[in-house]
């Protein structure tokens, strides 16, 4: 379904990005994880021992980055932005100033300039695919959340306003907007090991589970692909009914 295809993952190590990594190999693309760990050679090695279809790279600087994936293996056709930061919960008159700016870094400004970086390519070759692995919680809103909800907002946004701007460069753009899915940067193994915090979180999930990494993973393969041409400028919510 991808063969051919060179595909971005950034922040690989977390949240939905290793899952989404390996549906897409499943799939044919050639893989890059990103990630700022992988400026370590160890790090690296530790992931080629996990799955030797992925590619790491530690490169920081965007342009960098998709000029020395271009030399390798080609322009980047899909961009897949797992961007990851903390759910800060404070009270609004509790919330740190410098607490507010790394979120607003970390899920608005991190994935605005990745995406500036593989855009021009995308423009110049007719086509590309660009994904926001984004969060469910702005669509419904979280009582002393309001840094996580704000900076997760500004990305739904973004897929939404980027998708209508370059629609016409055959360019397709969309957000998922996950909640309670099974993943250690949200939900750590440790916690989900006890059964009555387990109770507790998934209580408030129509469905009444988490979802499992390879379900969440399975959507990104599928917006990645070419039978979603025809889809565009969409905030999906991926969170068992919760919205």
């Amino acid at each position: 379904m991808l063969e051919g295809r060179v595909v971005l993952v950034t922040n690989v190590r977390h949240f939905v990005g290793l899952p989404a990594a390996r549906a897409l190999a499943d799939a044919g693309a050639t893989v890059i994880a990103h990630d700022e760990s992988f400026r370590d050679p160890g790090a690296r090695n530790m992931l080629a021992v996990e799955d030797k279809r992925i590619h790491a790279m530690g490169e920081q600087d965007p342009n960098h980055l998709v000029d020395a994936i271009a030399q390798h293996w080609g322009p980047v056709d899909i961009l897949v932005n797992n961007d990851f930061a903390p759910a800060i919960r404070a009270p609004l008159e509790e919330v740190e100033e410098a607490d507010l700016n790394a979120s607003l870094e970390a899920l608005i400004m991190a994935p605005f300039r990745m995406t500036a970086a593989v855009v021009p390519s995308m423009k110049e070759r007719g086509r590309g695919k660009i994904l926001f692995l984004s969060s469910a919680a702005p669509l419904k809103g979280l009582p002393n959340y309001s840094v996580y909800c704000t900076a997760r907002g500004g990305t739904n946004a973004l897929a939404v306003s980027l998708a209508q701007e370059l629609a016409p460069h055959n360019i397709q753009v969309n957000a998922i907007a996950y909640n309670f899915v099974e993943s250690e940067s949200y939900f750590p193994r440790k916690l989900l090991k006890d059964p009555e915090a387990r109770k507790k979180i998934t209580r408030n999930v129509p469905l009444g589970r988490l979802a499992k990494p390879e379900e969440a993973a399975a959507l990104v393969a599928y917006l990645a692909g070419p039978d979603s041409d025809f889809i565009t400028g969409q905030v999906m919510p991926f969170a068992g009914g919760w919205v």
